[in-house]
């Protein structure tokens, strides 16, 4: 018997603490997606529509972040919180859906990293053009299984790494801030504030990026993640508001200041990293290299944190029996190796497919979002369940995240729901993978009818891209 086989029921838990816990909220919510967002914001918006739907982003997740606050607190025998409330709120096949979705979200996430790095690198070695040509994927697929050797070491080097990137990684984004503030050109800032032409309605602006502002805000669940590891339940609560409140104001500044440097039509034309290239406008070469640096270390913490949650999410489903049993195993170390390997597969996959996207970087970055909002939605809707004859104030709150959640999957469009149910629907085979490991009946009649719905948007979202509808 190996030393794997004999970790398949529960591995000693590492205990983390409240700085731990929000460090790793933190380093989750701060990657490289920041970076981007200059450009994200002026392909869609003007000054008022980002200051909109900042606000609106801002009190939406602010909700969402006090709803796993409180769930932490009320339902403490839940463990990785986001899978686990779907499943107590809504059932086995919905908490499954869930536990899958959030799990590749973070590893199409992961996939934005790679082709934002070698975009950066790609501006001195034009053979790696916008982080998509085949050479890119070469080298971010070298990348990919690099970090999967460093993290089977363990879980608390992993962890102690990333405390040091958050650090480096943030330094970069602050100066960058305040280099902008006082190279910001009132003129400039003016003419961008009610956004170009192409922009359209001031309500197309705030949707449009909405799913950007979500992308830059996962991980503020970081925290309900990693709950079963934490020396105290109440530290998961206040690590998630902490990681929150740590990084709201440096998402929001660092897209503002960005119009007063330059026209918004020429900041949506810039090459991803366009904060690097917003920084070169404003001071120079120097300033282009040292944010680009700050990406590089940037990638290294996004990736090692959501790698951790990715495959922390499949084990403890596995642990529940909602997944197939070979995902429960777990190393000495506290790794759950099979889940960290199918993490990384999906992640190469995704990469590929990038080669065949208009855009490699914004598609990965829409589905990513796209792919968070089911899990998002449950939870929130869990919290209003149980809210019912609690405390106003915690229904009011859980009812607000939960609306924020429904309009964003409507801002998502129908393209990114048509291709989310293409992801979402093949999942379907290891939930029935674990139903016979288990000698339990396939489908309850609900279930039925979930998988039905999940099958014929699969279907349709095929033909939309077979027949030319919708496109990647």
């Amino acid at each position: 018997m190996t030393q794997a086989d004999t970790k398949t029921q529960s591995p000693p838990a590492a205990k983390l603490s409240l700085p731990t816990l929000t460090t790793m909220v933190v380093g989750s919510m701060v990657g490289a997606g920041v970076f981007s967002l200059p450009r994200r914001f002026a392909q869609e918006t003007g000054v008022a529509g980002a200051l909109i739907a900042w606000a609106v982003a801002g009190t939406g997740m602010l909700m969402l972040a006090f709803v796993f606050q409180t769930l932490a607190v009320r339902r403490p025998d839940l463990d990785a919180g986001v899978y686990a409330y779907a499943k107590a709120g809504f059932g086995e096949y919905l908490g499954f859906f869930s536990a899958f979705g959030y799990w590749a979200s973070a590893c199409v996430g992961n996939v934005t990293y790679w082709v934002l790095i070698m975009s950066t690198i790609g501006a001195i070695a034009p053979a790696l053009g916008d982080g998509d040509t085949v050479l890119a994927v070469v080298l971010s697929s070298v990348g990919l299984w690099l970090f999967f050797a460093l993290i089977s070491r363990g879980v608390k080097e992993a962890a102690a790494i990333n405390r040091i990137v958050t650090v480096a990684k943030v330094v970069p984004i602050i100066v960058f801030v305040i280099l902008a503030l006082f190279c910001l050109k009132p003129s400039v800032f003016a003419d961008n504030f009610a956004g170009a032409d192409y922009a359209g309605s001031l309500f197309n602006q705030v949707k449009g990026t909405m799913l950007a502002t979500v992308f830059v805000f996962l991980g503020v669940e970081g925290a309900s993640v990693y709950s079963r590891h934490a020396r105290r339940r109440e530290d998961v609560g206040r690590a998630t508001i902490l990681g929150f409140v740590s990084v709201f104001a440096i998402f929001a500044s660092v897209t503002i200041v960005s119009y007063g440097i330059m026209p918004m039509a020429e900041i949506a034309e810039l090459r991803q990293p366009s904060m690097a290239e917003v920084l070169e406008h404003a001071v120079g070469t120097w300033g282009k290299v040292f944010v680009s640096v700050g990406l590089i270390v940037s990638v290294l913490g996004a990736y090692l944190a959501w790698t951790l949650m990715a495959a922390e999410v499949l084990y403890v489903a596995a642990k529940d029996d909602d997944m197939p049993r070979f995902l429960k195993r777990a190393t000495a170390a506290d790794v759950p190796v099979p889940a960290l390997v199918m993490s990384t597969v999906l992640s190469q996959i995704v990469l590929v497919v990038t080669l065949f996207s208009d855009d490699a970087f914004n598609f990965a970055l829409d589905l990513t979002s796209a792919l968070t909002l089911i899990p998002f939605l449950l939870a929130a809707a869990f919290a209003v369940k149980i809210g019912w004859g609690g405390p106003r104030g915690q229904l009011a709150i859980a009812s607000l995240a939960t609306v924020y959640t429904a309009f964003l999957i409507y801002a998502a469009g129908l393209k990114f729901v048509l291709v989310s149910f293409i992801i979402y629907a093949p999942a379907t085979v290891l939930f029935v993978m674990a139903r016979k490991e288990q000698g339990r009946r396939l489908f309850a009649p609900r279930e039925l009818v979930i998988l039905a719905a999940s099958v014929a948007g699969a279907v349709l979202g095929v033909v939309a891209l077979a027949v030319g509808w919708i496109s990647l």
